[in-house]
């Protein structure tokens, strides 16, 4: 298996369902989806079984970047910017996923809303098409790489401070 998507994220916190929303559409562009909810627990065992070369994993993230901002996150970095209605750490998950992913990749999208609610917001729903095709495509490596300190130095020039 080359591709898989793991989709995660709550459906019922508006752009905290991102990740499922892309999911249920990816599967028709060949790749392998797993959606796992708020339960990504659930589907580890899959995953392990199934060793794909490549597993994606899109979710909500805090990013500091305007809402509907895409970027592919390190590893390392992950656990504090994506969001945590998950029911598993997210470092934990990972652990668990290591020896069975030649590739993890993590993406995340700078959501605009997780309150109550269903369906996207419109700059979500925007990014999450474009990502689609990204990923349809296979331009995985087109997604720029999230850079938290400079994400700082830029908030900071904006405020004013030194």
């Amino acid at each position: 298996m080359h591709h898989a998507f793991l989709g995660v994220g709550n459906p019922l916190r508006q752009d905290d369902g991102v990740g499922l929303w892309i999911g249920r559409r990816l599967a028709a562009h060949g790749w392998t989806v797993y959606l796992a909810g708020t339960t990504p627990e659930n589907i580890v065992g899959k995953i392990q079984r199934d060793r794909p070369h490549t597993l994606l994993i899109v979710d909500a993230a805090e990013l500091d970047l305007p809402p509907g901002t895409v970027r592919r996150l390190p590893v390392h970095a992950a656990p504090a910017m994506l969001t945590s209605t998950h029911g598993l750490p997210l470092p934990f998950l990972l652990s668990l996923l290591q020896d069975s992913v030649r590739n993890l990749v993590l993406v995340g999208v700078q959501p605009a809303l997780l309150e109550p609610g269903e369906g996207l917001t419109p700059a979500v729903k925007a990014a999450a098409e474009l990502l689609l095709s990204t990923l349809a495509w296979g331009e995985l490596d087109s997604i720029p790489l999230h850079n938290p300190s400079a994400t700082h130095v830029d908030r900071a020039a904006l405020q004013g401070e030194d």
